[in-house]
């Protein structure tokens, strides 16, 4: 079994690309079922998630092509409506596949998911939402079987219906969105998800000839077709990626790391958080540069749907703030068992204590490496950060989670300058192939590009929360977010046009909220 082996204390420096969003790529790859016409998606990760989604799709009888990124999609001979427990339990994603089958052929039978390493995740939002446009579910075997409703004098078909989501589900909305995509009439989905795959997945749909508007707002309406054309989409590149670089950079004083393709808007309350926490961020042309030089901040966070902080960067940030001057609280608010990667921080001499969905972490601590285990995807990358900052060396086991999200995460770290590589009985060459793809030249050539100063204003974030004033945290975060501070009852309030945070502030600490 392969393990990732990590020689802590360097210092991350040059130029890394952001690979296409797993998360995106997903639910576009599954709209392929919409259509008989050929898909072309592009900037798609090598992941095994998304291997696995190809070969579902492939057992279902579309025709897959799949080389260095770019995939090509048939669905004109579908020979199966049924997406088999052996796929759906090792990625839940595969559920999306209800969506498209139930519009297009009127049936679809899909193994439910059941819980994950991280929490419960139930589909009952999914059912709901279909039971609304007509469709007839049963339960049975472990299986969820579906039927639209069939009109007098012709073909099963969903109907379109105004309905409001009881929570703001990201995999409920792309299920939901793709099948009113072929429904009869309007459907108008409230308290949609507002995330950015959801807008890169109404953009596909929109190039199949799809008829959406609102994507990216909590009211999003599809005015349904008798029939939907081919694609050709480029998938968006990854956030959560983007994020991880981005804190990757900061594990170590002296860190400056441009990630190429991160997107402002894309990462939102992240980069105030991170500026916030003592990390100095700065656009550029293509992409964000991240560098830290001088201590981190505590900070409170608490996750939240987008545009709050992101869930699946909670591990990672956690694993950061063990190195921040003081007591950090994290709070955990979308799923309940999102903090299995605390017991191996605390293994590594993380000073860290859970009360319910709560996380207090106390810095700054002295990590030493030690062997440590990987318990969902998030977690994997998190314990490579910490792996990054820690002494000695950390060994890293069951990395087939880090393999479903990341593409050659070990291969990019080595090319900023990690002493990271990847064992499989013998040294593979993955990682050593890190040199010739991001190798010196790369580096040098970011750093001798032109950087931003942190006191102009700056491209990332619309909110910053207000903190104690006083210190040269307060000087940092002022500087990053470029606007007018202002005193007031002993606080510095920095206000920069956007809606607010919702911020509490705390003794030298910021909240960020949605």
């Amino acid at each position: 079994m392969d393990e990732i082996i990590i020689h802590g204390g360097g210092v991350l420096r040059g130029e890394v690309a952001v690979s296409g969003a797993k998360n995106a790529a997903l639910p576009v790859l599954f709209a392929s079922l919409l259509t008989a016409q050929p898909c072309h998606i592009d900037n798609v990760p090598q992941v095994v998630d998304c291997q696995t989604t190809e070969l579902l799709l492939s057992r279902l009888g579309v025709g897959v092509e799949s080389d260095a990124g770019q995939v090509r999609l048939e669905a004109a001979r579908i020979s199966s409506f049924e997406a088999p427990y052996d796929l759906v339990k090792t990625m839940r994603a595969s559920f999306l596949a209800l969506g498209p089958l139930l519009a297009r052929f009127g049936e679809a039978r899909v193994a439910t998911p059941g819980g994950c390493a991280i929490g419960s995740r139930p589909v009952d939002l999914h059912l709901e939402g279909f039971e609304k446009m007509g469709a007839t579910i049963h339960h049975t075997h472990g299986y969820v079987e579906a039927r639209a409703p069939r009109p007098v004098g012709g073909g099963p078909r969903l109907r379109g219906v105004d309905m409001t989501l009881r929570f703001p589900s990201v995999g409920a909305t792309e299920n939901l969105m793709m099948a009113a995509t072929l429904a009869r009439g309007t459907t108008v989905l409230r308290n949609a998800a507002r995330e950015p795959e959801i807008v890169d997945l109404a953009c596909a749909l929109r190039s199949m000839g799809a008829d959406i508007e609102g994507e990216g707002s909590d009211v999003i309406v599809i005015r349904g077709g008798t029939s939907l054309g081919g694609m050709t989409h480029r998938v968006l590149p990854d956030r959560i990626e983007a994020g991880t670089l981005l804190i990757a950079a900061a594990a170590t004083c002296g860190g400056n790391v441009f990630v190429r393709d991160a997107r402002r808007d894309d990462l939102g309350v992240v980069l105030d958080v991170l500026a916030a926490a003592g990390v100095e961020l700065s656009c550029e042309p293509g992409g964000i540069r991240a560098r830290r030089s001088g201590n981190l901040v505590p900070i409170d966070v608490a996750t939240a749907p987008f545009p709050g902080f992101p869930t699946d960067l909670q591990a990672q940030l956690m694993a950061l703030l063990c190195f921040a001057d003081g007591e950090s609280t994290i709070s955990e608010t979308i799923f309940e068992n999102r903090f299995m990667h605390v017991q191996e921080l605390v293994r590594l001499g993380a000073d860290i204590r859970v009360d319910g969905g709560r996380a207090f972490v106390r810095g700054p601590a002295r990590l030493e490496g030690a062997e440590v285990m990987a318990t969902d995807l998030r977690a994997s990358v998190c314990l490579i950060v910490a792996g990054l900052a820690a002494e000695n060396t950390t060994r890293l086991q069951r990395v087939y989670h880090l393999d479903r999200g990341y593409e050659r995460i070990e291969a990019k770290l080595a090319g900023l300058g990690a002493l990271i590589e990847r064992r499989s009985g013998s040294l593979t060459a993955r990682a050593a192939a890190a040199s010739a793809e991001y190798g010196a030249g790369a580096r040098q050539a970011a750093l001798a590009a032109p950087e931003r100063d942190l006191a102009t204003p700056p491209c990332f974030g619309d909110d910053v929360t207000s903190l104690e004033a006083g210190g040269p945290a307060v000087d940092r975060v002022a500087a990053a977010v470029g606007g007018p501070a202002r005193l007031q009852s002993r606080r510095l309030h920095v206000v920069t046009g956007g809606a607010p945070t919702g911020a509490r502030p705390t003794r030298r600490r910021t909240r960020a909220q949605p």
